[in-house]
């Protein structure tokens, strides 16, 4: 397996990414089609691309929400008690300092570099994205969703 960095620690499901959502747009480009060219049945093809969009909506959404709520929930679980670890001081004292992007950008921080690099983002406001790039040990999160 290739090792994680910035560059790419984005992830995909093979079946919902290049399976269903594929056929879902084509099923959708085909509806909007015979919508435009049926002259007598326009309506029900205008229903059926409809009821397609709003298929294809609802599971994006669906399937977004819950899989990074309860992800979020277990990263920030996961970063208090890795930060308490490696200070012996809880996370919950500065964690509203911090947005919840910034620590999930801190995440990905070595052991050895997550201590300073909190106390770095905090003075120094960083993005979540500059936290990414300033990250020198990149610490894989393989199983994520």
């Amino acid at each position: 397996m290739k090792t994680q960095n910035y560059e790419n620690h984005v992830r995909f499901y093979p079946p919902h990414h290049f399976v269903f959502y594929p056929i879902s747009l084509i099923l959708l480009g085909m509806s909007i089609y015979y919508t435009l060219k049926s002259e007598e049945e326009t309506l029900l093809w205008l229903f059926i691309s409809f009821a397609i969009f709003l298929i294809i909506w609802v599971s994006f959404m669906l399937r977004q929400h819950y899989a990074l709520t309860n992800q979020d929930r277990i990263v920030r679980l996961e970063m208090r008690f890795r930060y308490y670890v490696l200070t012996g001081q809880r996370l919950e004292t500065i964690e509203n300092q911090l947005s919840f992007g910034q620590i999930l950008a801190l995440r990905f921080a070595s052991d050895a570099e997550l201590p300073a690099l909190t106390q770095r983002a905090l003075s120094e406001n960083l993005s979540p994205k500059d936290i990414k790039k300033a990250i020198v040990n990149w610490l894989p999160d393989d199983m994520r969703v």
